[in-house]
């Protein structure tokens, strides 16, 4: 019986203001490969990645860029 490790990253992204910003972050991330889940919290900037395996960071950074922010 194989057992899943989850496994959670954290980037702190900047330029978010609004609902829409968080909307728009969290789409994009979730079309990176191997993301299960996505947590933004506005307030701090805060994105937490839940994935099953090891997340390729530069495309974490590259889709935050294409929803027109950065990570910091």
């Amino acid at each position: 019986m194989s057992q899943t490790q989850t496994q959670t990253q954290t980037y702190t992204v900047t330029g978010m203001t609004c609902g829409h910003c968080v909307a728009s972050v969290t789409e994009e991330v979730q079309e990176v490969p191997g993301v299960e889940q996505v947590d933004v919290v506005l307030e701090t900037g805060a994105v937490t990645i839940t994935s099953s395996q090891p997340v390729d960071d530069a495309a974490v950074r590259a889709a935050v860029e294409e929803a027109g922010y950065q990570v910091a």
